[in-house]
C-alpha cells in the first residue's frame, strides 16, 4: 500500500529545506535518497486497467505464465512512484518552474508487488540560464531501486529552479 508521506533514507539531506530551497542549493555531485513506497497487486490490476491494458499488468493468471513470471507494475505507474517522492523530498517547493522532460528513461527491471522501492537522486548539472539569469537548469540522475538495490527505473531529469531572489 502507497505510505502518506515517504522519508529521508540516506545518511544526508539538503540543508535548505522543500520549501526554502532554490538554484544555488543544487550542488553538483551531491546524493540523496527518500522511499520507501511499494504497491499491491490491487493497485497494479487498478492502474493497468485504467491506462496500461496490457495483461502482465491486468491478469495475474496470465502474468503468472508470461515472460516475467508474476504481475509486475507498468512502467507508467513506476514513474508515478518516482515523482511522488521527487516532489515531496527533492524538487523545490518554491522555486520549482517547470520540466523540459526526462531523457534516458528506462525500465531496466520489473516492479513486483509488494516491493519497496527507493528514490536516489544526483545532482548531475546546475548552470544558470544564459537567457533568463533568474534560474537555473537543474539535470538530476534518478534512480527508483529496491531493498536489493536492482534498478527498476532509471533517467535524467531536467528542471528549471529559480534563483533565490
Amino acid at each position: 500500500m502507497i505510505a502518506t508521506v515517504t522519508q529521508v533514507l540516506g545518511p544526508t539531506d539538503f540543508a535548505a529545506p522543500i520549501d526554502d530551497r532554490w538554484f544555488a542549493d543544487y550542488v553538483v555531485g551531491e546524493t540523496y535518497e527518500y522511499g520507501k513506497l511499494a504497491l499491491t497487486s490491487d493497485e497494479i490490476v487498478e492502474f493497468g486497467r485504467r491506462y496500461d491494458p496490457q495483461r502482465l499488468h491486468t491478469d495475474p493468471d496470465w502474468a503468472a505464465t508470461g515472460p516475467f513470471g508474476g504481475l509486475i507494475a507498468s512502467g507508467w505507474q513506476t514513474a508515478g512512484l518516482m515523482m511522488r517522492m521527487y516532489c515531496e523530498h527533492y524538487i523545490s517547493a518554491v522555486a520549482s518552474l517547470a520540466s523540459p522532460g526526462v531523457d534516458e528513461l528506462r525500465w531496466p527491471a520489473p516492479l513486483r508487488p509488494g516491493e519497496d522501492v527507493r528514490l536516489r537522486v544526483t545532482v548531475a548539472e546546475s548552470r544558470v540560464s544564459r537567457s533568463k539569469p533568474d534560474r537555473g537548469i537543474v539535470r538530476t540522475r534518478i534512480e527508483l531501486l529496491t531493498d536489493n538495490d536492482r534498478a527498476v527505473l532509471t533517467g535524467l531529469a531536467m528542471n528549471m529552479v529559480a534563483v533565490r531572489p
